[in-house]
């Protein structure tokens, strides 16, 4: 990677040059996400009070439902709640009866009521960020749903770009970069999640940092490939962290 002579990787102080592109995922990057999803899938578990399954089995049954789901119908609320009713009908091998279904929506209207609670760091953060770098919000999910928590969370002035994707891989980089013309070098895909924000960043010759969230869902589990010898990988404990290298 040709960066300024200055920035050195081995110095965790060592600052990049002004004029960076930062790419930054959205959902546990920037704001908590998923822990609302872990509750309602709690509370799921829990009212489905399966009597074979246990809790393990049934979470795991659903994980496969929202794989299948999410082939055929996206990510978004609308999909979690179709995966909800699905699982719960597999589980118990009967029909859902309205009083179910709508106990089982609730689970996942809930997450639709949680205020957007920015991550530590997140406000005081980006707007020194945007300061010295031009910065693009690069999300995944329904377009709707991501637009309303941008705009709730009041950050969308600080990004020149936003971008919803379908879906986070290789081959939509590659797209972006081709769409925007981001030089490889001095872009910087930030996230939490292997999967979706730096595996496939790396392959498409881009740099990354991984900020790892506690909760980030089991389907963006991956285990984080080595950065090839064209790209940078680095990795900081908190969102504050940015500042000591860009």
């Amino acid at each position: 990677m040709t960066q300024d002579s200055a920035f050195d990787l081995s110095n965790p102080r060592s600052r990049l040059p002004t004029g960076q592109t930062l790419l930054f995922d959205a959902d546990d990057t920037l704001w908590e996400n998923n822990i609302y999803f872990e509750r309602a899938i709690a509370a799921f578990i829990s009212y489905l009070d399966h009597r074979v399954h246990t809790a393990e089995e049934v979470r795991e049954h659903l994980n496969k439902v929202e794989r299948a789901t999410i082939s055929r119908h996206g990510y978004g609320l609308k999909s979690f709640r179709r995966s909800l009713v699905t699982c719960f009908e597999e589980l118990t091998q009967a029909p859902v009866s309205e009083e179910k279904h709508r106990r089982i929506v609730s689970f996942a209207e809930s997450i639709a009521e949680q205020e957007i609670e920015l991550l530590p760091g997140v406000a005081e953060t980006l707007p020194k960020l945007a300061e010295r770098h031009r910065l693009h919000m690069i999300t995944k999910g329904d377009p709707d749903e991501q637009t309303d928590k941008l705009e709730r969370s009041g950050l969308r002035p600080y990004f020149e770009e936003v971008e919803i994707l379908a879906e986070k891989s290789e081959a939509a980089y590659r797209a972006l970069i081709e769409q925007h013309g981001f030089d490889r070098g001095s872009t910087w895909m930030i996230g939490n999640s292997p999967r979706s924000d730096i595996n496939p960043t790396l392959a498409a010759g881009l740099n990354a940092v991984f900020i790892p969230h506690h909760f980030t869902w089991v389907l963006e589990h991956e285990v984080l490939e080595a950065a090839p010898a064209s790209s940078t990988l680095l990795e900081v404990s908190c969102f504050a962290d940015l500042l000591l290298h860009f």
